[in-house]
Order: structure tokens, then sequence, then C-alpha cells
């Protein structure tokens, strides 16, 4: 997440100020080679590949802002983040595939960088790699596991994302209800918020909002990313010396980039993604399989095989990830909690009005709806206000839905099950387009950055 907000901040930036102020910056940021004495690498593919690796960086950080932040305990050598990204070979796209910190990984013969003990290849968790061999060994092992031949590589630590964040003057979020870690001490309620460095490297760094873990703290930091590029590109920072020169200050004391990510690449780069916004962006995480015990490992996290074959192919092939949309008037959707993705619904005419069963069904489809496309015709009496019957176990899947439906009448029916039912009255006249945070959508639940930053 830190790596990546680096990387905008220099891309955006390089191609509105220039060469000069871009040389500055480079001859700045810290060097390291991952790429030495790398075998046996994967081919090269189009576009762009680069591995972003947020690290530890609280030994930098005052003790007020330890306190403040709850960012106690000792530093470590350690990833806290790590991220693929895909630039489009035309740089009109960046693909975000978050890579969870807990995945199980073989990782390739090395050298330990601390004892100088000789390991053999075995199994760990994905962010071991970097305890143990640091910027190579990382590269090495996720290129193992994906296949993807790494181009450039990027790191950075705990104190320059919060400067960072500041320096844009914040960044906005929304929340459709109320966010709280008691383990960061991130505490926002339910609407739009300003979040400053401090508050932002809360928001990006808590798994303990909900039962997703560090599968929702991924999520989360996608939808910051999102909204961190759309506030560096709509704000006139980037366009103005002054205000970028700040920017890339507080920046670049705790960057580390490989030695061929240069001033070159970084105007090159630049230059072709002028146009680039929050909706040139996708993000999504890897397809996971199962999470639990691994004898030798711990708590792990394993990919789906297959699914994950299919996505690092396409990023390979640079095909998009994201579902195609169709870009539409109207009014913009509503942000609910559940995404409609997520809700199975089935459609009952209510009325003795032919067709209105079809109509309800098309239209919930058509704003995400997982509808049945077999509406049925209700045996009750005719209905003058169109309802939600539903389970209380997925109420909130019913709110959603409700909201879709501008605000229909709620009947919770307990043992009715996942699938909710809609029974269209004499009042229906259309729905309202709704969206979630969380929006899954496609093979590999990507989505556009326009989709999860604030409406």
């Amino acid at each position: 997440m830190r790596a990546a907000t680096t990387l905008s901040v220099v891309v955006l930036g390089a191609g509105a100020i220039g060469h000069a102020l871009v040389t500055s910056v480079d001859t700045s940021v810290s060097r390291v080679d991952p790429f030495r004495d790398i075998k046996n690498r994967p081919e090269d593919g189009r576009g762009m590949n680069l591995l972003l690796v947020g690290t530890d960086g609280r030994d930098r950080i005052t003790k007020s802002e330890k306190e403040k932040y709850r960012l106690g305990g000792a530093p470590c050598r350690c990833t806290d983040t790590i991220m693929l990204v895909h630039i489009s070979a035309d740089r009109d796209r960046a693909s975000v595939v978050s890579l969870p910190r807990d995945s199980y990984a073989r990782i390739p013969a090395h050298t330990d960088q601390n004892s100088g003990k000789a390991h053999k290849p075995h199994p760990v968790k994905l962010n071991a790699a970097y305890a143990e061999g640091g910027p190579a060994l990382t590269v090495r092992t996720v290129e193992q596991m994906t296949k993807v031949k790494i181009d450039h590589y990027l790191e950075i630590d705990f104190t320059s994302f919060m400067k960072t964040v500041d320096a844009l003057g914040g960044v906005e979020i929304c929340t459709t209800g109320p966010v709280k870690d008691k383990y960061t001490g991130l505490d926002l309620p339910a609407g739009t918020h300003q979040l400053n460095g401090g508050q932002a490297l809360q928001y990006v760094r808590s798994r303990h909002v909900d039962g997703a873990s560090d599968l929702g703290r991924m999520q989360r930091q996608q939808r910051f990313l999102a909204s961190m590029i759309k506030q560096a590109s709509g704000s006139g920072v980037l366009l103005n010396p002054v205000k970028f020169r700040k920017v890339a200050s507080t920046m670049i004391g705790s960057v580390r980039a490989d030695r061929g990510f240069g001033t070159d690449e970084m105007l090159a780069l630049a230059r072709a993604m002028r146009g680039f916004s929050a909706s040139s962006s996708e993000f999504t995480s890897v397809p996971i399989a199962s999470m639990g015990q691994v004898k030798g490992v711990g708590s792990a996290v394993k990919w789906d095989g297959a699914k994950a074959d299919r996505l690092f192919r396409m990023i390979r092939e640079d095909k998009p990830l994201a579902t195609v949309r169709t870009k539409k008037s109207g009014p913009k959707a509503r942000l609910v909690d559940v995404s409609p993705q997520q809700i199975r619904v089935q459609v009952y005419n209510g009325t003795r009005e032919g067709g209105l069963g079809r109509k309800a069904d098309s239209a919930l489809r058509s704003t995400g709806f997982n509808t049945t496309r077999a509406p049925l015709n209700s045996d009750g009496p005719p209905v003058e206000r169109t309802f939600v019957s539903y389970d209380p176990r997925w109420d909130r899947s019913a709110k959603s839905l409700s909201t879709a439906l501008n605000g229909c009448e709620m009947r919770p029916v307990k043992g009715q099950g996942r699938t909710l039912r809609v029974t269209a009255g004499t009042d229906f006249t259309g729905v309202v387009p709704v969206r979630a945070e969380n929006a899954y959508q496609g093979e590999f639940g990507a989505v556009t950055g326009d989709q999860v930053v604030c409406p």
C-alpha cells in the first residue's frame, strides 16, 4: 500500500513537472539490487510489472505518534504489504493484485541474510521471504509463484506513508457503517472522512474490523489507493511544482527501488499515463482456496491454483481483469453495505399487471443483483406496496435490497434462508442503482478504482 502510494506520486508527478525535478527525486532514492544472481526467470510479458512492498518502519516514528496510532511493539525486518502492479503496454490501465502476506509459499534455495546459513527450498508464509533473504528472495519467490517476470521493485515504510498522505492534504474515504478496530485505534462512524496520515495508516493496517481479517484489510488498502489516485490526479497537487516538491520530499527519505527504475523510466512511464485516473486502475486479490493451520508453517492462506493460474496468465497476456462496464447516464449509485452481486433474489408479481415480475427481475439484475431470472406470481391478494421478505440472518443484505427499491417495506421471516424475496406491488416503478464498498465482480472479484471511491 505504501509502495503503491509512492509509485502513484512519482509517476503522476513526473509527467507534469519534468526531467529536472524527477532527477532530484531519483538521486535521493535509496537503491537495492533485487535481481542479482536470479536465474531461470519467467519470460518477458507485455507491459510492465512492479513488485510493491510495504515494510515496518515504526523505529522512525515519534513516541507520541506510536501512542496515538497504536504502533507499539518492536520494529521488525518484515513485509507488511505485498502488491503486484501491472502497467498495460498501452499505458491505459494499471492492474493491482494484492498478495496476502500469509500466503503459503515454497521459497527457493538461498543463504539466510541474517545467519549466513544455507537453506534448501522449504515452505513458509510469503512475508518470511523478505525476513530471510530481503528483496531478492522476495522477488524470486513471487516470480516462482506467479510465473510473472518482475521488471521493477519499490519499497516504502510507515513514516513515508504517513507524511505523504499529509502532504497531499489527506485522502477521502467513505464508509457505509461504523469501522472500528481496538488494536489500531481506528474508530470511524458511517459517512465520509478526510483521513490524515496517521488515520490513513490506521485504516490500511486494521485487521479486526470484521471477520475478513487480512482479506478485508487488503480491500480497504485497495479502496484507499484508488481514493489516493483520485486525490492526487484531481487536486492539482501534481501539476504544481512547489506542491509536488513538498509531496516528493516527504516520501523519498525511506523509499528503496531497484537501480533500473530511474529518471528516464519514470518520465517515459509518466508521459504515457498523463490521462490516468481512478477509473484507469483495477484492483483484485489472489483467489483463495482455503485458510487454516499448515504443519510447520502455522496459520496460512492457500491460493486457488486453477484460478490463480488464470489470473496471472491474464497479467502476462496484458488483459484487463475487471468486468467491462458500459457507461450509463443517470443518477449515481447509492452506497450500500452488501454488494448486490452477493445477494440472491427471487421476484414475485404481487399485482394483476402482466409482466411486472419480469420487469422487476430485469431492473434488479441490471444494477447487479443475482436474480433467479424466473419471476413467479404471488399466491396472495394484490398488494399496493412493494416489500422484501428476508431471513433475519441476512438483514444487511435485505437493507441493501430495500435501498435499491426506494426504501420499500421489509418483512423478516425466520428460516426463509439465504434467498431474499421481492414482491412487487402496484407502486413499483423501477430500482435505484446501488453499489457496495466491496463489490465482487467477474471471476477474480476485480473492481475499477471509480467503483470503490466516494461517489
